[in-house]
């Protein structure tokens, strides 16, 4: 076999082995998952996983790493000379379409928020405060010139995170609640966005 060919089927059989992690973190959280479930899960055996990841917690942190940059990606992209209204509401719909696209990503983060965040206590005082800084000045001076009705920029942010992230870390509830073959998420877009529009407008 030739290196090219071997490197390819290692960088395959990463994917799988953190695919399944995902399902098994996302289910189990950190403290409940095991490498026996994550190898069952993923089809290979225990040591081949090792060969791959010599811990639990490497797997974990390199989920985490993969899911951190893309979880930004969206409070990253609201302009600053663009409209309020429709630069907030643009966060709305991507937030949603990220907890609806990637369900499992989104409880990743949730569990690893309601452990403490031991793993990503550095990422959130650091990079994500950081943005979050950053955002709320821009929204804070958006409030301040009128262009948007007075608002406490961190608790609009707190908020966009709730009401979108909902619809991935509380799928089961909902579906409960309103029945089998509900989709929660339907309608979830054009409901938030005239909330939010509502309540933003000078």
């Amino acid at each position: 076999m030739t290196a090219v060919a071997r490197s390819r089927i290692q960088k395959a059989r990463r994917q799988i082995i953190l695919q399944a992690a995902l399902e098994v973190f996302s289910r189990q959280g950190f403290r409940g998952a095991t490498l026996d479930e994550i190898a069952l899960e993923s089809g290979l055996s225990k040591p081949n996983l090792l060969y791959y990841f010599d811990s639990k917690e490497a797997i974990h942190a390199q989920l985490l790493t993969d899911l951190l940059d893309t979880w930004l990606a969206p409070l990253r992209a609201v302009n600053p000379a663009g409209d309020p209204v429709a630069e907030i509401c643009a966060y709305v719909r991507r937030k949603l379409e990220m907890a609806c696209e990637y369900p499992r990503e989104s409880r990743l983060f949730a569990n690893e928020i309601l452990q403490g965040a031991p793993r990503i206590e550095g990422f959130i005082k650091g990079d994500l405060r950081a943005l979050v800084d950053e955002k709320a000045r821009v929204i804070g001076g958006w409030a301040a010139a009128g262009r948007i009705a007075p608002v406490d920029p961190y608790h609009l942010i707190f908020s966009i995170w709730a009401t979108t992230q909902h619809y991935a870390d509380f799928d089961a509830q909902m579906r409960m609640i309103q029945g089998p073959g509900i989709v929660p998420s339907d309608g979830a877009e054009a409901y938030l966005v005239r909330l939010f529009t509502r309540m933003l407008e000078p």
